[in-house]
């Protein structure tokens, strides 16, 4: 079986990368037209056409049951996440960046917005997403793009399994007819109460039979022909859904329909002063770091499916603070751009961002003239399309390739995961982001310790404590010989105190620090202090390579 991943062919000239023609006259725009150049320009265009335009369809089928149940799922109307995903491709669509990723609601941002609309209230959600929008246009504009790449992707995969897990675990209530308990440990905690109620209540019961079936579906449709497979599976898990209950009369809760216009919430003074102070400036902070992280990292697994034009982070960044600010004005979900509609799009052929603008028309057809339609969706449908897409943010084979080899790593993913889980979504990723740093900072300040006794001419110990403690023995009168490499830092400090201290007292001590790359003040003022106390009744029983003396 082959396993090359799709790429798509080099695309065309991108209008936004061509120079303007100059001015010319009639007769010169008819040579113009006439050329054999510009001929093949426009047949190429058509070309792009004809691919592009089926690729925004299939990206609009895979993004209309997303963008519902992503806003149902982080409290908000259901056509609130329609309006960010015609943002996303009409706006967001049309500007410079990335060609070819698709923008819009994204369940990495699900649980961030959850607990923003229970805090803040449903009326303050486009206040912290327009004030996440100008600070990330602001994050553009000081070309900061490039630094969301300095990561620990131990870092990422935690957060992103946090992010899948919670998902997991609010779904479970959602498919179940129950409202989920705000935080991750109190979803944990009512799980058994939740259990119970499946096996006591008819109506949870049917709602899990049908969440259920919707994961069992959706899991199973790649291995389906490629004939059925046309069709995305979302589409086809609410579509099956929404018929199975009308013809066979299932009373269960369905998605509720305002229409478009009355989805439209402008930011009001109550919004803004609802936000105002320290932990409305952290969800901001929050949404614009996250949903930033998110857009780069996809735009980065983007670039890697195709051999068009590489996305410019900073363009990029800027960009998806634009169509932030504009969900905000309009009291939109915030967006990011998407994997799963980037990847949908690049693979149904697309060759130019004229496709994701295309699917946000289709959106915004779709939302104005089809409402209706949304009404026939069962929430428990939503609730499995949601459970399996948190399913797939747990990264179980970066997880099992570093239990094989970095296990430090599968640490800092593992403490990540369960900080999101437990706390909330930033203080998570702010905890594994200090743990990678501590982990960073203790690898790179590595000390190795060499000590050779003259009197055998052998090595006494190698980076260990222990061996410091050879040469000892009475007799022994020449020189032990101390090689320190590597970065000696204050971390490292503990152990090369008990190295140097283990030394028998009146020995002489050749102590030779070329070997070290950094020697901070701390382990500097300790290895005089150290030959000092060493070299109380003799100086000449230390002698230093180069001579070490006080920093100034």
């Amino acid at each position: 079986m082959n396993t090359t991943p799709h790429r798509t062919p080099p695309p065309g000239p991108d209008p936004d990368r061509t120079p303007s023609p100059g001015r010319t006259s009639p007769s010169g725009r008819a040579a113009a037209l006439s050329d054999p150049g510009r001929a093949a320009a426009l047949r190429g265009a058509l070309a792009h056409w004809r691919q592009d335009l089926p690729a925004s369809l299939v990206v609009f089928l895979v993004a209309v049951p997303l963008c519902v149940g992503i806003a149902v799922a982080s409290g908000a109307p259901a056509e609130r996440g329609l309006v960010t995903g015609i943002v996303g491709g009409l706006v967001v669509g049309l500007l410079p960046g990335s060609s070819l990723q698709v923008s819009g609601p994204a369940a990495g941002l699900t649980v961030l917005v959850f607990d923003a609309v229970q805090r803040f209230g449903l009326g303050s959600l486009g206040v912290l997403v327009l004030a996440a929008g100008l600070l990330q246009i602001a994050m553009g504009l000081l070309r900061t793009g490039r630094w969301f790449r300095a990561i620990s992707l131990s870092v990422v995969h935690g957060m992103l399994a946090g992010i899948g897990l919670i998902l997991i675990l609010g779904q479970l209530y959602a498919v179940s007819g129950r409202t989920a308990p705000g935080s991750g440990g109190g979803k944990i905690l009512h799980l058994p109460a939740l259990a119970a109620d499946w096996f006591t209540g008819r109506a949870a019961t049917t709602a899990l039979l049908m969440g259920a079936a919707t994961v069992a579906l959706l899991v199973v449709w790649p291995k389906l022909p490629a004939a059925v497979r046309a069709v995305p599976a979302p589409l086809a898990a609410v579509a099956l859904a929404a018929g199975a209950t009308a013809l066979f009369g299932l009373d269960v809760p369905r998605v509720r329909v305002d229409g478009l216009l009355g989805a439209v919430a402008l930011p009001t003074a109550d919004g803004f002063a609802a936000v105002a102070g320290a932990a409305g400036l952290g969800t901001v902070l929050a949404f614009a770091l996250i949903a930033s992280a998110e857009s780069l990292f996809s735009a980065a697994a983007v670039d890697r499916m195709h051999h068009g034009p590489r996305t410019d982070y900073d363009r990029e960044l800027t960009a998806q603070g634009i169509g932030n600010t504009l969900c905000g004005l309009l009291g939109a979900l915030p967006m990011t751009a998407v994997i799963v509609r980037s990847a949908a799009n690049v693979q149904a052929g697309a060759r130019t961002k004229a496709s994701r603008v295309l699917h946000g028309l289709w959106l915004l057809l779709f939302a104005a003239l089809l409402p209706a339609v949304l009404g026939l969706i069962p929430l428990a449908v939503l609730g499995g399309v949601l459970i399996h897409a948190g399913a797939k943010l747990i990264p179980l084979r970066p997880a099992a390739a570093l239990w094989r080899g970095q296990r430090g790593e599968l640490l800092v993913l593992a403490v990540t995961t369960g900080a999101v889980v437990l706390t909330t979504l930033f203080e998570g990723v702010l905890i594994g982001v200090a743990l990678a740093v501590a982990r960073s900072a203790w690898q790179t300040s590595h000390l190795h310790i060499d000590l050779t006794d003259t009197d055998t001419d052998t090595e006494a110990g190698t980076d260990t404590e222990a061996g410091a403690e050879a040469g000892t023995g009475t007799g022994a009168r020449g020189p032990l010989k101390v090689r320190l490499s590597g970065n000696a830092t204050f971390l490292r400090l503990p152990r090369l105190l008990d190295a140097l201290e283990s030394l028998p007292v009146g020995r002489a001590v050749e102590l030779d620090w070329t070997g070290l790359r950094h020697l901070d003040h701390a382990c500097r003022t300790a290895l005089l202090t150290w030959a000092a106390r060493h070299a109380a009744d003799d100086p000449a029983t230390v002698s230093w390579e180069p001579p070490l003396t006080v920093a100034t």
